[in-house]
């Protein structure tokens, strides 16, 4: 037996506990779902603020290089492409709708159709009938305004976690995000279940394309989607959904009298900042109380929930700067539109080539920050299997 002694002369440094240990700032971490949301609907609000096309396609861009450098590799997160393609399908049927029922504009003359005669009632509807350029730009920056729309909500579908989202919901709130999550995590796993449909239905030697494979995929889809929602209530039902807390009736009708003096405050501060000749002196003011109550009755109203949560999101300076580069495009362009800034709503009568103006531009380009700024994602955990014990093969070895 061989004795080893002990080394002297060294100090052991000693080990925290986790909970004083503190991570390094470049640590792989989830970013907060909120600031996802914050950055994308900011972004949102920026593209309806302006129909420049030049301006619309650099926030478009902006999205894609963000949700190619952040998005994870999990099924809720593959839904990017399909919103690419169903912005697509959003320009094209809206400068159709322009084509056949939208009004003439200008006299560049691209091609003429017939035209169908409607009753002097319908006056101002037309069906077919020339085609000019003016019409079709029209047509084409209403279509890239909704479709850059609907990419930036589903930018944040694809790099918020829908779960750790329900889990920064208000606990007042906590019935409305469940309804929320559910409803935002449709599409992510509605086009999960069609390309795991159609892998099966190649595999099988199936026709995956055409009126053929849409109809074959579409009941095993939405058996799929049935088998889920009652698997999904019976979990909700088994984990007590809906129960609240025994609350007194003065401080229910205490709560829902500052939450509806909240919006209340809230709906005449909004109408006095956005009218014009109205005195900020006392919409703002009442703006600022209004949020307060609110947020004031979500706080005592959240005393109903029975609910907690485990290891929440950090709120970090990483949050902070993803959520302040969706924001100042959304202000800058939103400034810049109420200024009536030259380029932010090109000429479309006569037809000439938009224009775009720097400083939003340069607010948008600054939408890019979460691709650098956000902390690296985590890396799946390897999944290690212990060695298989040894088996005996004879009743010798057994003995031994």
């Amino acid at each position: 037996m061989t004795y080893t002694a002990p080394v002297t002369g060294t100090t052991s440094t000693p080990v925290l506990p986790s909970s004083r240990r503190r991570a390094p700032m470049s640590q792989p971490r989830w970013l907060h779902p909120g600031a996802w949301w914050v950055w994308a609907l900011g972004m949102a609000v920026a593209a309806t603020r302006t129909t420049n096309p030049l301006l619309l396609l650099l926030i478009l861009g902006v999205v894609w290089i963000v949700v190619n450098a952040r998005r994870p590799d999990a099924p809720w997160a593959r839904s990017f492409d399909a919103f690419l393609r169903l912005g697509a399908m959003v320009i094209v049927i809206r400068m159709a709708f322009q084509v056949l029922f939208g009004a003439r504009l200008g006299t560049t003359m691209l091609l003429g159709l017939p035209s169908l005669p409607l009753p002097d009632w319908m006056a101002g509807v037309r069906v077919g009938g020339d085609i000019t350029l003016e019409s079709m730009m029209t047509g084409f920056y209403d279509g890239l305004r909704l479709a850059v729309l609907l990419i930036c909500v589903g930018a944040a579908n694809s790099l918020a976690s829908p779960a750790r989202l329900l889990k920064s919901v208000p606990a007042a709130l906590y019935e409305v995000g469940v309804a929320l999550v559910i409803a935002l995590t449709f599409a992510p796993m509605l086009v999960s279940d069609i390309q795991r449909v159609r892998e099966a239905q190649r595999l099988r030697g199936r026709a995956t394309r055409g009126l053929r494979g849409v109809a074959s995929a579409a009941l095993p889809v939405f058996e799929g989607a049935l088998d889920r929602s009652i698997t999904l209530a019976a979990a909700m039902d088994s984990r007590g959904y809906g129960r609240t807390a025994p609350v007194s009736v003065a401080r229910r009708r205490s709560t829902s009298l500052l939450l509806l003096g909240g919006l209340v405050a809230i709906t005449i501060g909004a109408y006095g900042v956005v009218a014009e000749g109205s005195p900020l002196v006392v919409g703002v003011p009442l703006a600022v109380v209004g949020i307060i109550a609110a947020a004031l009755s979500l706080r005592l109203a959240g005393a109903r929930s029975i609910r907690t949560r485990y290891r929440p999101d950090p709120w970090r300076w990483q949050e902070w700067l993803v959520s302040a580069s969706g924001i100042i495009p959304a202000i800058v362009v939103g400034a810049a539109s109420a200024a009536a800034w030259s380029g932010m709503v090109p000429s479309i009568v006569p037809p000439a080539w938009p224009d775009l103006p720097l400083l939003p531009a340069v607010a948008v380009l600054i939408g890019t920050l979460p691709a650098i700024a956000a902390p690296p994602l985590p890396r799946p955990r390897a999944v290690t299997s212990a060695p298989p014990a040894r088996v005996p093969a004879t009743t010798g070895d057994v003995a031994a």
